[in-house]
């Protein structure tokens, strides 16, 4: 059949058309004009036409895979139990926190009615035993970690704080009174806690240069110093304080509670990451400390470097969820932003993005899964801990940088929820050890030398 016969028996259907739908039809286009530009078609434009409308697109004809960060399917390596918490979490933080996230970040404020809904999850202290824990693994609390930053890393770090670094401090270094009296409060979240370890001239050095002391007089101890960065500190009920004891010369913690006189912590401004977490200076000026609340198990660095040892590893797989949540945003956006008639998502050089994205996420997530289970095998060391926390934060950078720039400029707007994890990352690069920190710590496991500055 000629292409001027099938131009004719497509006028002739015209003819047949319902006039009601001719009609409506003419109210949408210029009928008298389309035939006109029809007529000056050649015919290779015909055919490209006729090609066109007789293509008819088949429902579910291109059916787009899920948006899912998890690429080698970890999760089928869950139990059932570890399965059920990592929904149960998951669900709270995009039903609960998702929808508040951007608001309280850009205020930096932070959302004090959540925590009785976080309570209800039963998650804090995930993996130790017994004093009104869930007495789970470090697998489920890798994952819990995950789940939380995966949609804010704010509050991830709140959590990580109170149920990590100041229910670890007590689980690890406290005594069995201290543990009775303060775990199950924390663990049901009636208490939350604050961890005071950097100072405002000692970071990285802390271990040989803490200024912050601690002195002995009859039943009780005087705390001198100041600290900073610390999360919770602002409405926290009990802040686990390490100070230098003049005398010995060693390390020592203290559970000092908010009541306490000579205790003032004052909430840091002007933050450009992790904006929700109340971060803040805390100035002891002859803080009393009744013995009882000394920490009786930590008596020097080691028993600090215990704690942070384990944190560490929490620090690693927040990190994966911060990556996970910038790249999920990320592709979600690019299957919806359409230019040049397409959606981007379908463009190479966004594709090269998004699988070097979800290359380095599926790297740092399997690392931090054999991290926990070494955790829960016993035999996690130090250098363990370290390398996961250099590269994952490392890799983490690489990749919500990327989510980002697939978004254009949008990418530094917060109603994307790109741009907070753009801002998070850097502080996860940072805290729990600067990666030129942990490097060291590597270096000096694989060589056998130390590189520390003495």
């Amino acid at each position: 059949m000629s292409l001027f016969s099938k131009i004719k028996g497509t006028l002739n259907l015209m003819r047949n058309i319902d006039l009601e739908k001719l009609a409506a039809l003419n109210a949408k286009v210029d009928l008298s004009k389309v035939m006109d530009t029809v007529g000056n078609l050649d015919d290779r434009q015909l055919a490209g036409l006729m090609k066109m409308l007789s293509t008819k697109k088949k429902k579910g004809q291109h059916k787009l895979p899920p948006i899912d960060g998890d690429f080698y399917n970890l999760s089928l390596n869950l139990t059932e139990k570890q399965r059920e918490v990592q929904m149960k979490v998951r669900n709270f933080m995009e039903d609960e926190v998702q929808p508040i996230a951007n608001d309280y970040w850009n205020r930096a404020e932070f959302p004090h009615d959540l925590i009785p809904k976080f309570a209800k999850l039963n998650i804090a202290g995930v993996a130790y035993q017994g004093y009104g824990c869930p007495g789970m693994d470090f697998v489920t609390e890798g994952i819990i970690a995950e789940e939380i930053a995966r949609v804010d890393v704010s509050i991830s770090t709140f959590f990580g704080v109170h149920s990590g670094l100041a229910m670890g401090s007590i689980y690890l270094c406290g005594s069995e009174e201290q543990k009775k009296e303060w775990l199950p409060q924390m663990a049901r979240m009636e208490k939350i806690g604050a961890f005071g370890l950097t100072e405002p001239e000692v970071g990285s050095g802390i271990a040989g240069g803490m200024e912050t002391t601690c002195r002995k007089d009859g039943d009780y101890w005087v705390l001198n110093g100041q600290k900073k960065w610390i999360g919770n500190a602002t409405f926290a009920d009990v802040t686990i304080i390490w100070a230098r004891d003049e005398d010995s010369n060693q390390v020592k913690g203290f559970l000092v509670r908010k009541e306490n006189p000579g205790f003032h912590a004052e909430k840091m401004q002007d933050k450009m990451a992790l904006r929700i977490v109340q971060n803040a200076i805390i100035t002891l000026t002859n803080c009393a400390v009744p013995e009882s609340d000394r920490l009786q198990e930590a008596n020097s660095f080691k028993d600090t470097a215990k704690v942070l040892r384990m944190t560490r590893a929490g620090v690693a797989w927040q990190a994966v969820g911060c990556a996970r949540g910038a790249y999920e945003n990320a592709l979600k956006y690019t299957k919806k932003r359409e230019q040049f008639g397409r959606p981007i998502a379908s463009f190479q050089l966004v594709q090269n993005h998004l699988v070097e994205m979800i290359s380095n996420l599926t790297s740092i997530q399997t690392l931090c899964f054999r991290l926990s289970e070494m955790q829960d095998q016993g035999i996690l060391k130090d250098e363990h801990a370290s390398l996961a926390k250099v590269i994952c934060s490392m890799r983490t950078r690489d990749i919500v940088s990327r989510a980002r720039e697939v978004m254009g400029g949008n990418g530094i707007l917060l109603e994307h929820n790109v741009a907070r994890f753009v801002a998070d990352a850097e502080a996860i690069y940072s805290y729990e050890g600067t990666k030129e920190i942990n490097t060291l710590i590597v270096g000096r496991a694989i060589t056998g030398y130390s590189a520390f500055v003495s």
